[in-house]
């Protein structure tokens, strides 16, 4: 019996933790020391977190973007997909094609050079989730292939609004550098809030516009490797962020609402990256090898420079 009560109260101790992290990450309400608090209360709680964190940092970041969308004129979303859309189809062609060039001349592991490759090119995590059973990648290869993205996206969302800054990047070109050179869609959107509104909404359009081409992708890879588990799938999120845009812009709702979409939209981004930073795992650390690493690196080092220019541009 004592013993029960004493794993009852530790288990306590670690969800007021927990609560009270995220509350002031909250009230602080910056998504980059969001995304910082939920990886050291992770590291610390890690391996007893609530199973529901990680569903609901998936959540949170879908109703945040869907809420977001509600706030877009649909003719401005459509415009901005239309000018983008070239680039960001070139992007993700010449990224896999660097990626995997790259893989083989620092000798990477085949599996971790695909889902690096894929996750530069694409969204993260994501396309590494997508992908991995399609061409059957071991666990570990997984792992390896998420921590090093999830590093790379804590260093996008703290330094990149910076640099923006510092280049004097307007509000469009920096949301569409962040769109492009940043790998997750939670991270793509916490650095774009953080540079400006405009900023915010052309890189979350850009960055959808850039996750949808995950689905030809992974049908292709199945084609190309014989696998049946490729399938096309158009993530649900998406389609209700169309349909907000579509019902926003239809109901003309007042100022008074929209400012408090984005208010909730807002809190919500800041909850998902606490929830998604939580997710990193000393295992996930302890796992990363050089080969691995010097492929993410070389990769997304060359990938900021060529966004850049390309966002300047265009």
């Amino acid at each position: 019996m004592n013993g029960l009560s004493l794993v009852m109260r530790t288990e306590g101790r670690k969800r007021l933790v927990l609560f009270v992290a995220l509350a002031g990450a909250l009230w602080v309400g910056h998504p980059a020391l969001a995304l910082f608090a939920g990886a050291a209360v992770g590291l610390v709680l890690a391996p007893h977190l609530p199973a529901y964190v990680d569903r609901a940092g998936k959540l949170s970041l879908q109703a945040a973007i869907v809420l977001l969308g509600f706030t877009l004129n649909v003719r401005a979303l459509w415009e901005t997909s239309r000018d983008y859309s070239s680039l960001i189809v070139a992007f993700v062609i010449g990224t896999l094609v660097l990626g995997l060039a790259i893989g083989k001349l620092v000798k990477a592991d085949k599996d971790q050079s695909r889902l690096l490759s894929t996750g530069t090119a694409i969204c993260g995590g994501t396309a590494v989730a997508t992908l991995a059973p399609i061409i059957r990648a071991r666990p570990e290869s997984v792992a390896v292939s998420i921590g090093i993205v999830f590093v790379l996206n804590a260093v996008a969302i703290l330094v990149l609004p910076w640099l923006g800054h510092v280049l004097q990047m307007s509000q469009d070109q920096f949301g569409v550098w962040a769109a492009l050179a940043i790998h997750d869609t939670s991270s793509v959107v916490g650095a774009s809030a953080i540079f400006g509104d405009r900023a915010l909404e052309v890189a979350t359009t850009v960055k959808l516009l850039r996750t949808l081409l995950l689905v030809p992708v992974a049908f292709a890879a199945g084609i190309l490797l014989r696998r049946s588990e490729a399938k096309l799938r158009i993530p649900g999120f998406l389609v209700l962020f169309v349909a907000a845009s579509v019902a926003g812009s239809l109901l003309e709702p007042p100022l008074v609402l929209i400012s408090g979409v984005k208010a909730a939209s807002q809190v919500l981004l800041v909850a998902a990256l606490f929830c998604i930073g939580m997710e990193l795992r000393r295992a996930t650390i302890a796992s990363l090898n050089g080969r691995a690493v010097a492929l993410g690196v070389v990769l997304w080092l060359l990938v900021l420079p060529v966004t850049w220019v390309a966002a300047m541009a265009w």
